[in-house]
């Protein structure tokens, strides 16, 4: 069985723990690799590895940096596909769909490539006789990034590409989940050139995490995930001082007002919904229908809902691929049953569903609640699954306030004709991405993402110009060059005169 180890100072390393995960294909439920687990030595391997190549490397040129960037741009372009098809072996993802994730990696590394002009400072002249003042930025040093089994490939890249230009030198712990697509990119930037040292990636669960968490040489730390890890993260990383960015979870809205075109919303809803099994979090897994608009609406979904192709990630024909795991998919599936208890319609029921010579995967049929009470666990819980959850609402004013009140704020959506209303929404509603006829308000990279409230622990979202913030630090230089006419001994304080 293949073991899927550890990528330190530009080459593989065997892992030493004796300790390992299986990696599953969703799609049948079968063991098909193993990741070792890093040992506290292993990662101080790695911390060390980066500690010395940042020596260099923080003070490379632009120019140099850039070149391997713009290269290692090119080989991800090129291998795209494999990168895809590794995804789609380990989370189960439709392959459509991995290239999609993929392609919006890549926009990280294109920002990065522009590293250049994203870094320039500032410079004023004659603030004083004969003084300037320059603001410039330059790394921190050793960072590190702990990301998710959702996005395997992207995640990663929203974080270390962007670091790396501006210097410093990465640590990367991916999920134990679907571990491949992290070690094939840190391969890939080693190809393109990258110095030893620079990227690493180290496999592993808790102990791995605490120990970056710890590491008095980790500057700063990048995380998505879960609210309570984010939590976690956040609280630990700052007691040990820390720079933290950490993602949580989402419970995203999208709010239908009559005037809306309910045929687009339904197919935009089902689009949101269900993509990639709904294990993202900026999936809408609740819909807001405001006046008249629920019945139409939720008959609408409902009819696309019960056609959709669900089957291996790489079969063209599937629309819909597994869940990650198979504790996963039950536990979603309980939301389902929980939900027709606790007050809701049960529109259509994904559960127990099964795929034809698939029957030990991971599967789940799309699953469809009306009227779901907003005290239910299936509207109040970050289900991460295919489960869309449907409130009415008899006014707008009504569904903002039930928006707003969501412990969470990462991304929302408005469908309307309507301009006004448009523009109140985006300005009232309390998310960190909001979207106006777009369900999945996913920014562009040169754009930073994250959310507010319990969806966000730290001062800064990720990539971005926040993300360019966030991996460096900043330097203000007073410089005055002595002139001819200078001379006297003054005692008075300086002035801006």
């Amino acid at each position: 069985m293949k073991t899927i180890t550890h990528w330190i100072d530009g080459k593989p390393v065997e892992g030493t723990s004796g300790r390992f995960s299986p990696v599953y294909n969703p799609a049948t439920g079968a063991q098909e690799k193993q990741v070792a687990f890093a040992t506290v030595d292993e990662v101080d391997a790695a911390v060390a590895s980066a500690k010395a190549a940042f020596e260099s490397w923080g003070q490379s040129s632009l120019a140099k940096r850039t070149a391997i960037l713009f290269k290692y741009r090119e080989l991800l372009d090129a291998h795209r596909d494999e990168i895809a098809e590794l995804i789609t072996a380990e989370h189960g993802k439709v392959h459509s769909d991995a290239l999609g994730e993929v392609a919006r990696g890549l926009e990280i590394v294109e920002l990065a490539c522009g590293i250049s002009v994203q870094l320039k400072g500032e410079l004023s002249t004659q603030v004083s006789t004969r003084v300037d003042v320059a603001s410039i930025r330059q790394p921190l040093g050793v960072v590190a990034g702990i990301t998710p089994f959702n996005f395997p490939a992207m995640v990663p890249m929203w974080m270390f590409p962007l670091a790396i230009a501006c210097g410093n030198t990465f640590v990367l712990k991916p999920s134990e989940k679907d571990p491949s697509a992290s070690y094939r990119l840190a391969e890939l930037a080693t190809e393109a050139g990258l110095p030893e040292g620079v990227l690493n990636v180290v496999q592993g669960d808790k102990v791995a995490v605490d120990r970056l968490l710890e590491h008095p040489d980790i500057e700063a730390v990048s995380f998505v995930g879960s609210t309570p890890i984010a939590k976690y993260i956040q609280l630990k990383a700052v007691e040990h001082g820390k720079r933290v960015q950490a993602l949580g979870g989402a419970k995203n809205h999208m709010l239908v007002l009559p005037d809306a075109d309910l045929d687009f919303a339904a197919d935009q809803a089902i689009n949101a919904a269900y993509g990639s099994a709904g294990e993202r979090c900026m999936a809408v897994s609740v819909v807001v229908a405001v006046g008249d608009t629920g019945d139409d609406l939720v008959a609408k979904i409902a009819e696309r809902a019960k056609n959709l192709r669900i089957g291996p990630g790489n079969d063209p024909a599937s629309e819909m691929g597994p869940l990650i795991t198979r504790e996963h998919r039950d536990k979603v599936a309980s939301y389902v049953a929980s939900a027709a208890e606790q007050g809701a319609e049960v529109v259509v029921d994904g559960t127990g569903y099964t795929v034809d010579g698939h029957e030990d995967g991971f599967f789940l049929g799309v699953s469809l609640l009306d009227r779901v009470p907003p005290a239910a666990d299936a509207y109040r819980d970050e289900i991460f699954g295919p489960v869309l959850a449907v409130v009415r609402a008899e006014t707008y004013e009504e569904a903002i306030r039930l928006i707003n009140d969501s412990r969470w704020g990462n991304g929302t959506a408005i469908f309307t004709r309507d301009g006004g209303a448009a523009r109140r929404f985006q300005l009232e509603v309390k998310a960190g991405m909001v979207g106006v006829n777009v369900p999945i308000p996913v920014p562009v990279g040169y754009h930073s993402f994250g959310g507010w409230k319990d969806s966000l622990f730290g001062d800064l979202h990720i990539y971005g110009n926040d993300g360019i913030a966030f991996y460096t630090q900043g330097k203000v230089i007073t410089t005055r060059w002595p002139d001819p006419s200078d001379g006297g001994i003054n005692l008075g304080f300086p002035s801006n005169s």
